[in-house]
């Protein structure tokens, strides 16, 4: 491991111990045990350029409306998707992005999103970094498919949990808003399209 990746993943590592970990089967249950965090810094290191939102645009990520749960558990803010990574597993090829606005005119980045196209009724539920992936669930955006996705707040603390979908510190816009719903599945409901700089949360600087 290079030495900036090795300072990013300490860095990741005490900020994963101040972070909950979502739904919990248990109240003693573990956090993401090291294998998890060495993945979740490997993601770090690789997405933190997008806290530069030209940076997301310009390698293929599309913007769409921002996304909040009409039962009121948050909002996922605004997701950039890329559909070339759509079907990925790899922790450093993530097929979505979050972001929210930073209130200067801009976004910043929030957190990262896997997204895996669901190919059959009999499809296994993917999982990674020692989670299920949540859905299946109906696209975001017209022409987006019905889909399993797994969120990561690397960006933002999410009091929910590190890997929970929603985020209540997460805000949308009334005017640019979209409603979803969420249960065991996962999120259903639909996004439209929308058009950053900033990235709060651990060791980033200011989507």
């Amino acid at each position: 491991m290079s030495p900036r990746l090795a300072k990013t993943a300490l860095a990741l590592t005490a900020a994963l111990a101040l972070t909950p970990v979502a739904a919990p089967a248990h109240a003693d249950s573990p956090g993401p045990d090291v294998s998890v965090q060495r993945q979740l810094a490997e993601t770090y290191a690789v997405t933190a350029k997008y806290a530069y939102e030209p940076n997301a645009l310009a390698d293929g990520y599309v913007a769409h409306d921002c996304t909040v749960d009409r039962s009121g558990q948050g909002a996922m803010g605004y997701h950039y998707f890329n559909p070339g990574h759509f079907g990925s597993l790899d922790p450093k090829v993530p097929g979505g992005l979050l972001y929210e606005d930073d209130g200067h005119g801009g976004r910043r980045l929030v957190g990262v999103e896997w997204v895996v196209p669901l190919s059959g009724k009999n499809m296994p539920r993917p999982h990674m970094l020692g989670h299920d992936f949540q859905g299946p669930m109906p696209g975001h955006y017209k022409g987006m498919p019905t889909h399993y996705d797994l969120h990561v707040w690397l960006y933002k603390p999410n009091p929910s949990g590190l890997f929970f979908p929603w985020n209540p510190d997460v805000k949308c816009p009334s005017t640019t808003a979209t409603s979803g719903t969420s249960g065991t599945g996962g999120m259903s409901g639909t996004s439209g399209t929308s058009g950053m700089s900033g990235m709060s949360g651990m060791g980033g600087a200011s989507h």
